[in-house]
């Protein structure tokens, strides 16, 4: 142990992580003090770690927090978590961040300058961005979560990373300007964003080269993207949109994921009609705005013919089976196919069989149900009908693997 470098030793006390573990440690010897010292890279106050925290008033904590902080000079993640206390003084609370911040600041400056290629603030507030001075460029990857910033700031951040490829945004506080919360974002470079939990009234994300987007549990009244057709794959979760839009350059489309939505089906098809290349779709809980609105597989046969991977749950009614089972298209690459349905429906096993009967090279068919809290016999006996009615329908298949998923 004693040719151990104080670096190591350093790495040693700081998977340690609690704060009083790290100060026992480091009482080891003067070459473990050193390394405590100019070392620690990380340093963990939680009052899960030793009982006596609780027996400490909240000027005591501030006082022992404060002199083991400003012992390090080296530290680059701080964490306190103290159950009882209601709250620290702001002067305290401002000279850890101070001594921390400048700590962190003179690390993302040399790592900066060190080709710093990912980056992740959690818990932060971030202010002031200045992309002539404070620039990441060759930072590829940047998260943010649960960070409060304005939308103006946030704009200089993405300028700032002039080699950015992926972007996570979530749980964004943004500041508002005016009586709109409106996001607009520019990056040429950028190929990733995942955005979730995020409310805004305008979010316009201009992005020649983007590739994968993901937009989870989101409320956006306007939703705009603007590109060249670069866009890959496009997900939506979980999303509340009046005006969305991504386009309608998109050759390269191989993957659309939507779930829990409400869509305009013709302007949402005629935006994805173009892409010959789609191997997957998904359109999940899907709610379409007007229900004369149909879904046929005929467009679908036709416009995407390299589709492998077909899943669906909507609303089944008489006049989407009659239409849209019309046609005589096959979807012959289909090999794998998800169907879903929230009611016992009699209408839903025309449709299977009629979908079943236009995927002739079909391998593997998924099926959900979601069982509702069954009260009486009669609804007990349904639920076996139905079950047995699937079965029997898919003797006819017997090259098809089926399984049954419940909820």
């Amino acid at each position: 142990m004693e040719h151990l470098p104080v670096e190591v030793i350093g790495n040693i006390l700081s998977r340690l992580g609690a704060a009083r573990d790290i100060v026992i440690a480091s009482a080891t010897c003067r070459k473990w003090r050193e390394a405590f010292c100019y070392h620690l890279h990380t340093l963990s106050f939680n009052s899960k770690d030793w009982p006596l925290y609780h027996d400490l008033t909240t000027s005591q904590l501030e006082i022992l927090t404060t002199e083991t902080i400003f012992q390090t000079t080296g530290l680059q993640g701080l964490s306190i978590l103290m159950d009882e206390v209601d709250e620290f003084s702001a002067s305290m609370v401002i000279a850890w961040l101070m001594h921390t911040r400048r700590l962190c600041n003179f690390i993302l400056e040399i790592c900066g300058r060190q080709k710093l290629e990912t980056l992740f603030l959690a818990h932060n507030l971030i202010m002031g961005v200045e992309p002539n001075y404070q620039r990441f460029s060759c930072l590829k990857s940047l998260s943010l979560s649960s960070v409060s910033i304005s939308a103006l700031d946030m704009s200089l951040l993405l300028t700032a990373c002039p080699k950015i490829e992926i972007l996570n945004l979530v749980n964004l506080e943004i500041a508002m300007s005016d009586t709109q919360v409106a996001v607009e974002l520019r990056s040429p470079t950028l190929k990733s964003i995942y955005v979730e939990e995020i409310s805004l009234d305008k979010f316009i994300l201009e992005a020649d080269g983007l590739e994968h987007l993901h937009l989870k549990e989101c409320v956006l009244e306007l939703f705009e993207l603007v590109g060249k057709g670069t866009l890959k794959q496009c997900k939506i979760d979980d999303v509340s949109s009046i005006h969305f839009d991504i386009g309608e350059s998109l050759e390269n489309l191989e993957v659309v994921d939507i779930n829990n939505f409400t869509i305009i089906w013709p302007k949402f098809y005629k935006m994805i009609s173009r892409s010959s290349k789609l191997r997957r779709l998904r359109l999940w809980d899907v709610f379409f705005d007007n229900e004369d609105e149909i879904l046929d597989l005929e467009t679908i046969a036709v416009c995407f013919p390299q589709l492998s991977y077909l899943s669906l749950r909507y609303d089944l009614r008489d006049r989407v089976l009659h239409y849209g089972l019309q046609g005589s298209s096959h979807l012959e690459n289909v090999i794998e196919m998800e169907l879903g349905w929230t009611d016992i429906n009699e209408l839903f096993l025309d449709w299977a069989e009629g979908l079943l009967q236009r995927c002739p090279n079909l391998r593997k068919l998924v099926i959900h149900e979601v069982i509702s809290e069954i009260k009486a016999h009669e609804e007990y006996q349904m639920l076996g009908n139905f079950t047995s009615s699937i079965v029997q329908l898919m003797r006819k298949y017997m090259h098809v693997e089926v399984q049954f998923y419940y909820e």
